[in-house]
């Protein structure tokens, strides 16, 4: 077995952990929420007329086995989507590591490297993340976009390893890169955040997203909660933007003599620059808090991914190699 094979086994079994933890996750939700609804309907339970009430009754019910216990199932589930995530993102490392080794350059040259290092480094935001507090909720969002990413990636964009083009040849290559792929990882996170506020605070204000159809938005955090989170991770994703388009800059100078040429690429970066910008201008000095906000970051995100999709395909330019 050689590095390539090994590289294309690793995303491959990477992606199948994947799906399975965005199924894991997405039973979470569902056990979650369900146990919500239980927990609420035992509290508005009425006590019979001569009878006990539920807590009364608690001592003298027969024990309740654990495996069926309230929100048993849900923590079953939470455990298979942990540890199928985590083990998804070390083959997904080994994939890229392979990958890396195959090309003799970093793995972020053309569509296919930048697909499968931009939603390793979207999972690893999540893992990360999820050390620091539960946001397990965002779980079935990152698995299910790392799984599309990869299929994608394996089956569409896959190019054989390939010398990288005069204008790739410089150190630049890691710095700006590199920044540009935790970047997208970090907004891809945040727009599942923006996305599910959106959702939750639709329910919540019955414009829409009603029914027991989606209960599970019971087991996501109030629109106030996703959308603090969505800040802080834009935020973040912001000023490592900024350096991202400055960077790109000044590797332009020593490529091209020139730090701006309105290259199609360029154009789009900053417009995601403007956009997110904008977004967090309005969320800390004008009062757009809530869906006003996550619209916003989420123009910026479709903005990113039309930068990497319709740009690097159907426009021509210096950067026209991405597409390759």
């Amino acid at each position: 077995m050689n590095t390539t094979d090994l590289s294309v086994m690793a995303l491959g079994g990477a992606t199948v952990l994947y799906a399975i933890a965005m199924v894991a996750y997405a039973i979470r939700l569902a056990r979650v929420a369900d146990d919500k609804v239980a927990a609420k309907a035992a509290v508005r339970e009425p006590v019979a007329a001569g009878g006990v009430s539920p807590a009364e009754a608690v001592g003298s019910a027969p024990a309740v086995p654990a495996a069926s216990s309230p929100g048993a199932k849900a923590r079953k589930a939470a455990g298979i989507a942990r540890s199928t995530t985590l083990v998804g993102a070390l083959l997904h490392a080994v994939g890229l590591t392979a990958r890396g080794i195959d090309a003799g350059h970093v793995p972020w040259s053309n569509m296919y490297e930048y697909t499968i290092s931009g939603s390793f480094f979207a999972v690893l935001a999540f893992l990360i993340i999820q050390r620091k507090r539960d946001v397990a909720y965002l779980g079935a969002g990152v698995t299910g976009i790392a799984t599309v990413s990869l299929g994608l990636a394996l089956t569409v964009l896959y190019k054989d390893v390939d010398t990288l083009p005069p204008a790739l040849q410089s150190y630049w290559l890691v710095i700006h890169v590199s920044i540009a792929t935790i970047v997208t990882g970090i907004f891809a996170v945040s727009f599942i955040a923006s996305a599910l506020q959106l959702m939750r605070d639709s329910r919540d204000t019955g414009r829409r997203w009603t029914g027991d159809r989606v209960r599970w938005l019971d087991a996501v955090p109030s629109a106030a909660n996703l959308e603090a989170l969505s800040f802080r991770l834009n935020a973040v994703g912001f000023v490592l933007w900024t350096f991202t388009v400055m960077a790109g800059a000044i590797w332009a100078e020593h490529a091209w003599g020139r730090y701006w040429g309105w290259d199609p690429k360029e154009v789009w970066s900053f417009v995601i620059w403007v956009l997110y910008a904008a977004y967090l201008h309005a969320r800390t000095t004008q009062g757009w808090a809530g869906r006003r906000s996550a619209w916003l970051a989420i123009a910026g995100f479709t903005a990113l991914i039309m930068n990497f999709t319709v740009v690097n395909l159907f426009f021509q330019g210096l950067h026209t190699y991405a597409g390759s």
